[in-house]
């Protein structure tokens, strides 16, 4: 009997339902995720966002004053150290590496209970005082999502992928109210690839993630863009240099991010779940002189948008992240550098905008452009996703006119990282580990096989005209249930299976029906082909066993089943 698993597993219809279910999931997710960071923030500090008040006491406890942002987050780590330690270390850090990985190297594979340790570990950090991001997070906690659900239906590797693919988009989607960059940011850095059926279910995971987080949280922009025109073509030339420039702190935000984790390292002596906690106490000292720090940041990026800040204040701010995000990262934090990324656009950006203003005060336009076109070319220039930064800045801000600008700062900020830099913040930490997802995976065995040294001969094929019944009886035979079919001629039309005989004949009226009344064609395989191929071909399929053709793929020449496969790979050493 057929279960719901192998219905959805095996029809275009369920992989569909598959992808809905997990953007449903991944709302749901980011919706608990937020409501995590702001009810562990207030627990905190007091206060629905300290990001907002720095400087302010902690109500619950006004006879520290301002000194108790020194003991958030060695209380925060007191808890999610421990925590992410015993039940899922790749919940420590930023969080897209690990998907990137899973996705390229593993299958797509994350172990399920990721999810939601991730979840509370970065919760508690970011409500703790880390000044991390939660967009990373809700990245590998929708993904997390997407590869359990995969799982459980035991779906095959590449629709593995696009299910943790499905995940990531939702989670962007649902986090930024912004789908189209859910999307090109999960076909951009998780899949690396365009095909037009994981693009489609990737688009439907995001819309419906995000018509469920725009229900829940609201649908407004998340910035607000002031009036904006490009006074003169001059201007452009304004925007390439900020392309330059933030090219370059894209860059330098990378290296000091990873030279800070090295020296945490170099340091570090004691257990790896004591480490949030000690190293704790350093972050608190930096939020006590610098509290704009605290957390993810948004008041004090938009406070930098709107004008509010003096340059000198801007350029503090900018440093400041970067040290106060490398610090929660290398003493073992969970949060994610998307955030920060934009956080330190907005500084540079705000602050060359206010240079440009007084330098050139009748070609610059208003400062808070700069901002936002300096978020996104940042963000381009740390991560390498120059698509994902156009769309997100657009989605953000609903406003076309930025969008030629956007375009010229966030393509040089990306030729001057490449140029600065062999990897990305996501690929550089991979790299360290000794992995580079630009050179191809290790070869398989399956991939090194050839499909000559596996195929058995071909079984006496049933010619199209013979009554089913007579079919069934032959069917009956063989230990994979399927056989070729031929016509009158001799010529090669397909396969009759024995799931396919035994449904006509269950209600009695097609007994003396031909053969070919169930003809199924599967995937074309050569002799010429490798046995992934083969391996491929009979997933997509469905069927136990399947001819092999000759090199013009007309004429079947041998047989190999799904047994004859795995027996082979088994006695072949990977790699």
């Amino acid at each position: 009997m057929t279960t719901q698993a192998e219905r959805m597993r095996g029809s275009r219809g369920g992989f569909l339902a598959m992808a809905l279910l997990v953007g449903a999931g991944t709302a749901a997710a980011a919706v608990l995720f937020r409501w995590l960071v702001a009810t562990f923030t207030r627990l905190f500090t007091g206060h629905a966002d300290y990001a907002a008040v720095p400087g302010a006491a902690n109500p619950h406890l006004p006879g520290l004053g301002r000194w108790f942002v020194v003991l958030a987050p060695v209380v925060a780590g007191l808890l999610y150290g421990p925590l992410v330690h015993r039940f899922a270390r790749e919940a420590r850090g930023h969080g897209v590496p690990e998907v990137m990985y899973a996705v390229a190297r593993n299958g797509g594979r994350i172990k399920p209970q990721v999810a939601g340790v991730k979840a509370l570990a970065s919760a508690l950090c970011i409500g703790g005082g880390g000044s991390v991001g939660r967009e990373g997070p809700i990245v590998q906690i929708g993904s997390a999502l997407g590869s359990t659900i995969g799982r459980v239906v035991r779906v095959t590797e590449p629709r593995m992928r696009v299910l943790v693919a499905c995940g990531a988009a939702g989670g962007i989607a649902a986090t930024f109210n912004a789908p189209l960059a859910g999307v090109f940011f999960a076909m951009e850095l998780i899949l690396a690839d365009f095909t037009a059926q994981s693009f489609g279910l990737v688009v439907l995971s995001a819309v419906t993630s995000s018509a469920i987080g725009r229900a829940v949280l609201g649908d407004e922009p998340f910035l607000a863009l002031p009036a904006f025109t490009v006074q003169h073509p001059s201007e452009y030339l304004l925007f390439a240099v900020l392309g330059v420039v933030a090219g370059g702190a894209g860059v330098a935000f990378t290296k000091i991010l990873y030279r800070v984790e090295d020296v945490c390292d170099a340091v570090w002596r004691g257990p790896e779940w004591a480490r949030p906690a000690v190293g704790g106490l350093l972050l608190g000292l930096v939020l006590l002189v610098l509290p704009q720090m605290y957390g993810v940041g948004y008041p004090v990026l938009g406070d930098a948008i709107d004008g509010r800040y003096a340059i000198a204040f801007l350029l503090l701010l900018l440093v400041g992240k970067m040290l106060a995000t490398s610090l929660t990262i290398g003493i073992g934090g969970s949060g994610g550098v998307f955030a920060p990324s934009l956080f330190i656009g907005a500084m540079l950006g705000a602050a060359f905008g206010a240079v440009a203003h007084s330098v050139l005060p009748g070609v610059a336009g208003p400062v808070g452009a700069y901002g936002l076109i300096g978020m996104g070319a940042v963000f381009a220039g740390a991560a390498r996703a120059p698509i994902t930064a156009v769309i997100i800045m657009f989605e953000l801000t609903s406003e076309y006119s930025i969008i030629l600008p956007l375009m010229t700062a966030i393509v040089i900020a990306t030729l001057v990282s490449h140029a600065l830099s062999h990897d990305s913040v996501y690929t550089l930490k991979l790299r360290r580990r000794g992995v580079d997802l630009g050179a191809p995976a290790p070869e398989s065995a399956a991939a090194r096989t050839p499909v000559r040294e596996v195929m058995r001969p071909l079984p006496r094929p049933v010619e199209g005209g013979t009554p089913l019944r007579d079919v069934a009886a032959r069917l009956s035979g063989t230990s994979y249930g399927v056989l070729p079919l031929v016509d009158a001629a001799g010529g090669y039309h397909g396969v009759v299976t024995a799931r396919a005989v035994s449904e006509a004949l269950v209600d009695g009226r097609h007994e003396v029906e031909p053969a070919e009344m169930v003809t199924e064609l599967p995937e074309r395989v050569r002799v010429t082909d490798t046995l992934d191929r083969v391996l491929d071909a009979l997933n997509q399929s469905g069927v136990g066993g399947m001819p092999i053709l000759d090199e013009d793929g007309v004429d079947p020449v041998g047989w190999v089943t799904y047994r004859d496969a795995l027996a082979s790979m088994r006695a072949r050493p990977p790699g």
